[in-house]
């Protein structure tokens, strides 16, 4: 190969890697525009206020392709749900968007996921606060996030492998707690660890699931209000072995 050929050909390489990632920045900028729409549809209903910006923001600049498997890519951006492999799926864009808004994020806050997946969820907290603590119990799930938040470069995300059920007790409180998975009650090791003031938001229930918030107030008391109906896959919890 001339060297004149070897830099027409690696000119050609840049053009088509330019080419993907505007057209990925394009499929992003259409999952938030949906994202807004289905907001606005359930909004009144549910008694929902706008979407934060700053919500939005994160969910344009993550890019998403980067925790979905090769299959899927062509996928990524599609508002639905997406096989991770293990039995696991990534939220729908939407839920993603919905319960990161819901969690009143500060700049300064500090917050615990249970269910890290694919990494996804985490990757967009990680663009809206300080720090994120996250706990995968499938074990090359939670493996393969850690990597993927590696090579992205995004270091305010701490993983852990384990059950997510008992939070993750070393570093409570936390300012806001968020659960990918649904158990069919609430933990109260995550009522817990939630800082007062701090809000959890969580999937809860059997086949018949809602979104809910809980708020915890100054003196210990929670609030637990009831968002919308949604579908996530049961809360794993780790196999205690026989005496």
């Amino acid at each position: 190969m001339t060297l004149w050929l070897g830099a027409v050909l690696a000119f050609l390489g840049l053009i088509t890697v330019a080419r993907a990632e505007d057209d990925r920045s394009v499929a992003r900028l259409k999952m938030v525009e949906e994202i807004e729409r289905l907001h606005a549809s359930v909004a009144e209903e549910a008694g929902l206020s706008p979407l934060d910006p700053s919500v939005l923001d994160a969910m344009r600049s993550v890019p998403r392709e980067e925790f979905v498997p090769e299959e899927e890519k062509g996928a990524a951006y599609r508002n639905r749900p997406l096989p991770i492999g293990h039995g696991q799926t990534i939220s729908q864009p939407f839920i993603v968007a919905l319960m990161t808004d819901l969690l009143r994020l500060k700049p300064h806050h500090r917050v615990l996921e249970v269910g890290t997946g694919s990494g996804y969820q985490a990757a967009v907290l990680a663009r809206l606060v300080a720090e994120v603590f996250t706990i995968e119990i499938v074990e090359p799930l939670g493996l393969e996030a850690a990597r993927t938040f590696a090579r992205l470069g995004i270091g305010n995300v701490k993983t852990r492998i384990g059950d997510g059920y008992a939070g993750w007790a070393e570093h409570a409180p936390y300012d806001a707690i968020i659960v990918t998975a649904a158990p069919e009650h609430i933990p109260a090791q995550l009522i817990e660890q939630l800082r007062p003031g701090g809000r959890l938001v969580i999937p809860v229930g059997g086949l018949d699931q809602d979104l809910r918030i809980v708020e915890k107030k100054p003196d210990g008391t929670t609030i637990s209000t009831a968002i919308i109906p949604v579908r996530f896959v049961p809360l794993t919890r780790e196999r205690r072995k026989p005496d």
